[in-house]
């Protein structure tokens, strides 16, 4: 009998110990916000929130409010939708919030790469060199070279040159703009003599085709890679995929390359410094191209698509470019060399500033996670107090709660390419409730977790765009043109894509 006893209080405490580790009998706690667990235990809204992200959150913001927290997959997440409450949050210390928690678990499940202690000041410290003034000057002027290598290699003046080219825009954008910034970070081919230049370039030109055509098969598989949910067969294509950018991309052949940027050699040199091995060096570099590349092609696709959907906006956007163009002594004409855009040439454009603003608050959407490591107090704007239980997780959704608020962006889902500019040229101010906003548009993130790399990131859009509209008249094969639905299962990892690609014609301007 006394057998039987203690193999049914072990039963029951094993039953309970489980519930317990499912959340079962988790409760809000006073002054901690609203809770909601959903109906499966552990699970709680994982599939909901997997299946569309933004719509679920919507969903929940008009059920509880502003703030709330939520099952998802095992773990609480409080939702801050209250704008007002950003500043507080990005500026709070790391022993309260830490973003370096989950993001260190995600870097190594989809990029194989372990993070050490000193990797966020390795970073930031190359990027405020490389990535930021002085060093950005040289960045552009890298980018830029390579943008000509790969677009205007083979123009030439006469007629027939002007005939119209087909193709697909987030195809053409996204191979064109990555390919530009890998060859700018990683090295080129190298040549010796003027004889072997442009051999090297061709070569330049196929190599960096075959890494892009690589790279999209990555990136297709990015977000479900990063939810664990690959079926085998797609987890087997992204490991070998790991494994083939881990050899592009390694140390030992970065050696042969000519060309590469302060921003990888130097970060290189310091991860070895501090021990980090060659072959987790390798995946480091794997890691670094998502980073830089993974979101600047697919925006440039959003600003072009835009600017040909709105004749007002490409009309203001040329001009802007032209009349720079021509006050730096530069023109597009026949017979011509291609132009060359500068660094000074890119600050003087608020009106393509403006644009590029506006295409990223429609389609930037990052979420941006911290880990609570002790219980954290957080004052909204109505004057309530919450407490943030540690073990929780804390995420800020801007793309719903500032970049598509019809409180701070009257018609959110509208393009407006001036909406970010005043008519003089400076930048506006943005207010909910009469009351001035500091985060109103956040593609980048905020705080100690903002984009090291978002001023060479938007150079590297601006170039591209400014070259197009330099050389090219552009137009949409279809003029009725409706705009693609995005793909929903991309929601936080940045720039969204279209779930269909978009056919547009060019053709040389002179």
């Amino acid at each position: 009998m006394a057998l039987w006893v203690t193999l049914l209080c072990t039963l029951i405490a094993s039953l309970l110990g489980g519930l317990y580790l499912l959340g079962a009998f988790r409760r809000q706690r006073p002054n901690e916000p609203p809770l909601d667990k959903g109906t499966i235990p552990w699970v709680g809204y994982l599939l909901d929130f997997r299946k569309d992200s933004s719509e679920f959150l919507k969903r929940m913001q008009r059920k509880h409010g502003d703030i709330f927290t939520v099952l998802i997959g095992g773990h609480y997440f409080t939702f801050v939708m209250d704008p007002f409450c950003f500043g507080a949050i990005v500026k709070e210390s790391r022993s309260k919030l830490d973003f370096r928690t989950f993001a260190s678990k995600l870097v190594l499940q989809v990029f194989g790469y372990k993070p050490i202690e000193a990797n966020h000041s390795i970073i930031h410290a190359s990027s405020t060199k490389h990535l930021m003034g002085d060093g950005l000057t040289v960045m552009t002027q890298a980018t830029m070279e390579n943008f000509q290598k790969l677009m205007l290699f083979n123009l030439s003046p006469g007629e027939e040159k002007r005939v119209w080219q087909e193709d697909s825009l987030f195809h053409y954008c996204y191979n064109i703009v990555f390919r530009a910034g890998y060859l700018a970070l990683y090295g080129t081919e190298p040549h010796q003599g003027a004889d072997n230049k442009e051999k090297s370039n061709e070569q330049d030109r196929i190599h960096s085709n075959e890494v892009f055509h690589e790279f999209r098969k990555y990136d297709r598989l990015f977000p479900r890679l990063a939810y664990a949910v690959l079926p085998p067969k797609d987890k087997i294509e992204a490991e070998r995929l790991k494994r083939l950018f881990w050899s592009i991309l390694s140390v030992k052949k970065s050696w042969q390359k000519d060309n590469i940027s302060g921003w990888i050699s130097d970060q290189n040199h310091l991860l070895a410094e501090n021990g980090v091995p060659e072959y987790m060096r390798d995946r480091f570099m794997f890691m670094l191209l998502w980073a830089s590349q993974g979101n600047t092609g697919p925006t440039a696709f959003w600003l072009l698509f835009y600017l040909m959907k709105h004749p007002e906006a490409m009309k203001a956007v040329k001009e802007e470019v032209d009349k720079v163009a021509r006050e730096n002594g530069q023109e597009v004409k026949p017979g011509s060399p291609p132009i060359n855009i500068t660094r000074d040439m890119l600050n003087q454009t608020p009106i393509l500033d403006s644009a590029v603003e506006e295409t990223l608050r429609l389609v930037a959407a990052p979420i941006l996670v911290r880990a609570v490591l002790q219980d954290t107090s957080l004052k909204t704007s109505s004057g309530t107090e919450y407490t943030l239980r540690k073990g929780d997780r804390l995420a800020l959704f801007p793309h719903i709660s500032v970049q598509m608020n019809p409180e701070i962006h009257p018609e959110p889902h509208e393009f407006r390419y001036d909406r970010f500019v005043n008519p003089d040229g400076t930048k506006k101010d943005f207010y909910k409730n009469g009351k001035r906003l500091k985060y109103f548009n956040m593609p980048w993130g905020a705080g100690v977790s903002i984009c090291p790399g978002r001023f060479f990131a938007t150079a590297e859009i601006k170039l591209f765009v400014f070259l197009m509209l330099s050389h090219y008249d552009l137009e949409l094969v279809n003029r009725e043109e409706e705009i693609p639905a995005i793909d929903v299962s991309r929601w936080g990892f940045g720039t969204m894509q279209p779930v269909r690609d978009v056919r547009f014609r060019y053709r040389l301007r002179f």
